[in-house]
């Protein structure tokens, strides 16, 4: 697939760079190139970020760092088997145990909602730093959502990072989800008290917290593109109106004059 000429490969992460060294220099660059492209791509074209990856994976399947860019450009597609298969390679490879929460949520992708509260209950989980701790909660509480158990889903979402006024990256998201799963369990005043901590916490609008938000205090959004146009056909209409009633004046003033005419 093209790639910009202005992407160099050098915007990659160091981590990754220092993985890639074991490559030829020129099919580094080449997997760096791609690599980058899967980053950039990820979140607003996912399909494109998909093919980049594949073509990373062809270049270096061997690398760690291929096999989880890979794995999540499966991921953002949903193409959750194949996502997991990646991301199990990659640990196998590393040791690492952060791809855990992920794998997890593949499981929930795949419909299967009991391995991944299976895989929360693991011994990787205690391995996980508290971002990655938080995630698994994240998971954990979206598979008993899937089971239709909301107060089980509740309750694994309380935690001391719920509770915490501190502002984590993961802040927004946690507070996010547990709103969405007290107004599922019909406790409506307590998800609008969550909805507003969770926007207060989302600095990068990472939720549609504002939204949601609006949404239970009945405000309406209006399209300013639908209402200008909207405001477009009045005009038009009015315009019409007028040109007719201007053409019926005419008419009238035209059939008068005729009138007088035939009097004389």
């Amino acid at each position: 697939m093209p790639i910009p000429p202005e992407v160099t490969g050098e915007e990659i992460d160091p981590d990754v760079r220092q993985e890639l060294m074991s490559l030829p220099k020129g099919l580094a660059d080449d997997v760096a190139r791609n690599l980058v492209m899967v980053a950039q791509l990820i979140d607003d074209e996912p399909e494109k970020a998909y093919e980049y990856s594949r073509v990373a994976l062809r270049l270096a399947s061997r690398v760690a760092a291929v096999r989880e860019a890979a794995g999540f450009a499966a991921y953002a597609t949903q193409k959750y088997s194949e996502a997991l298969a990646e991301f199990r390679a990659a640990r196998r490879m590393t040791g690492s145990v952060e791809l855990w929460p992920v794998m997890a949520d593949c499981e929930r992708g795949l419909g299967r909602p009991e391995r991944a509260l299976a895989m929360a209950g693991e011994p990787e989980v205690q391995k996980l730093d508290r971002a990655g701790q938080v995630e698994m909660r994240l998971v954990a509480a979206g598979a008993r959502r899937d089971m239709d158990q909301l107060d089980a889903a509740i309750v694994t979402l309380q935690s001391p990072e719920l509770a915490s006024s501190a502002n984590h990256p993961w802040t927004a998201r946690l507070r996010y989800a547990y709103a969405d799963a007290l107004l599922a369990a019909g406790r409506e005043q307590e998800a609008r008290e969550w909805f507003a901590k969770a926007l207060e916490a989302d600095k990068d609008g990472s939720t549609d917290a504002s939204d949601r938000l609006a949404e239970l205090d009945g405000v309406e959004f209006v399209d300013a593109f639908d209402e200008s146009e909207g405001a477009e056909d009045d005009v038009r209409n009015e315009a019409l109106a007028d040109d007719a009633e201007d053409s019926e004046d005419s008419e009238d003033s035209e059939d008068a004059e005729g009138s007088e005419g035939d009097k004389s």
